[in-house]
């Protein structure tokens, strides 16, 4: 392993992985090319490698998720590493214990990564500036999330050999996802072209500075789309009432096979959605198991991307020692 994450002559040093914004195209790939690798053992009759013997993974979530700590588990256990799940509904968060407070006690522990999921956009940033181990970012408000771009621009590299010059459409709510976010940076550090298209009112102001096409017309944004990104329209978070109702932003937004079938590239296109998918609001359930769908391979591939981002951050950390 210790070859393979100097490919391309660039070698991993940070001790974290906070955001997309923050990495070169040679990172990225490094990310890419190193889990390439790890997804291999995933098809082992033993799934597990020692790549992480002796460390300690501790996944930090303030927030609901399923796929993304499952998957971060199955990726640090796999390493061989061991793994502490914190619920902060039962722990002393509950009590008033800030985020710096947990981590430094966490770290206390003797340690070594922490993965954290948490509301407040930059927390993660907060505490890696506070803690020495390694920090992980699984999602932080509307700002980024960095492992689901990951995984979704490695699910695009298995289907198409590349991403550069690839025509990407992220479809759905874009003002309140990190999944946007992390996935423009990605996309367009390593080539693609990307379009985002949402109702007017969720698209966020001067999103365009990122490198993007912009649109409110979906029929528009799936004409020359080799790959579109189904987000899921989060109307929790929906505070200034973008859409009047959900069944009328499926009627206008949402993605269905007759949608997919006036598409230049209608055989080929390929459909992705990072979770939990609301079927019949944002996608049509004929579409999400239909043939183009590559959801399922999306989680799959998340295992392999995670392992990769762990492993990279603990090899980083030993270096500076």
């Amino acid at each position: 392993m210790k070859d393979e994450i100097s490919t391309n002559k660039i070698v991993w040093t940070k001790k974290d992985l906070l955001a997309l914004e923050y990495l070169s195209k040679e990172e990225i790939d490094l990310i890419l090319y190193t889990a390439a690798s790890f997804k291999e053992v995933t098809t082992r009759q033993i799934k597990k490698v020692p790549a992480l013997r002796g460390k300690t993974v501790v996944n930090l979530f303030y927030e609901p998720s399923t796929r993304t700590r499952t998957s971060f588990e199955l990726a640090a256990k796999r390493l061989s590493a061991d793994v502490i799940n914190i619920a902060t509904d039962s722990s002393s968060v509950t009590k008033g214990e800030t985020l710096i407070d947990t981590g430094r006690n966490i770290e206390a522990l003797k340690i070594d990564i922490i993965v954290v999921r948490h509301n407040c956009s930059g927390a993660p940033n907060i505490l890696a500036q506070a803690v020495k181990s390694s920090v992980v970012n699984a999602g932080d408000g509307w700002h980024e999330h960095p492992t689901q771009a990951l995984l979704d621009m490695f699910t695009l590299k298995e289907k198409f050999g590349r991403i550069e010059g690839l025509n990407v459409s992220i479809i759905g709510d874009i003002a309140h996802s990190r999944v946007a976010r992390s996935n423009i940076w990605g996309l367009t550090k390593l080539g693609a072209k990307v379009t985002v298209c949402a109702p007017p009112l969720l698209i966020p102001e001067g999103i365009e500075k990122m490198g993007v096409n912009v649109t409110d017309d979906v029929d528009e944004a799936l004409k020359d789309a080799d790959a579109i990104n189904v987000l899921r329209m989060q109307f929790e978070r929906d505070e200034i009432v973008a859409f009047p109702s959900k069944i009328e932003y499926f009627r206008q937004y949402g993605i269905t096979k007759e949608r997919l079938a006036k598409c230049k590239k209608a055989e080929e296109i390929v459909v992705m959605h990072p979770g939990p998918i609301n079927r019949g609001i944002e996608i049509s359930s004929e579409v999400a198991d239909g043939a183009h769908s590559v959801i399922l391979e999306q989680v799959t591939n998340g295992i392999a991307v995670r392992m990769a981002v762990l492993y990279l951050v603990a090899h980083a950390k030993e270096i500076r020692k």
